[in-house]
């Protein structure tokens, strides 16, 4: 999900725009976070994939879960009609198109499953046994 959610904010400025809808950062900080946001889902997608660093990287995808959370239940609470953006397609939409329960839902479902992978790292093929962190 993480790597699929990265590859669709491409070019930038599909995530540029999405975090500049939100309406929370000046334009500067916007810019530099639509443009870092995806690399980060990457890295984070790649190394769970290949099972390295585990449980700090189920950690910052939880925190990660969490702060889209935060923007999601702040866009909704200040009226906004915006996309979330979690899948490239972020910006205004008209008004009563947002499915904000829904986005939220499934972070929560997300934030979950990144629980359960800090809680329990360990897997058969995961580089982590290789280097001993998980037994």
């Amino acid at each position: 999900m993480l790597a699929f959610a990265a590859v669709s904010k491409l070019p930038p400025a599909l995530s540029v725009q999405s975090v500049e809808a939100y309406q929370l950062f000046s334009p500067e900080l916007s810019r530099f976070i639509g443009f870092t946001l995806p690399l980060l889902e990457l890295a984070l997608a790649l190394l769970l994939v290949v099972g390295m660093a585990t449980r700090y990287v189920g950690a910052a995808s939880g925190l990660l879960m969490l702060v889209f959370i935060a923007g999601i239940a702040s866009a909704w609470a200040r009226g906004l009609n915006i996309d979330c953006g979690c899948f490239g397609t972020g910006g205004q939409v008209a008004e009563g198109e947002t499915r904000y329960g829904l986005d939220i839902a499934r972070d929560l479902g997300f934030l979950a499953l990144a629980a359960v992978v800090t809680i329990w790292p360990r897997s058969p093929l995961a580089l982590d046994r290789l280097f001993g962190l998980y037994r």
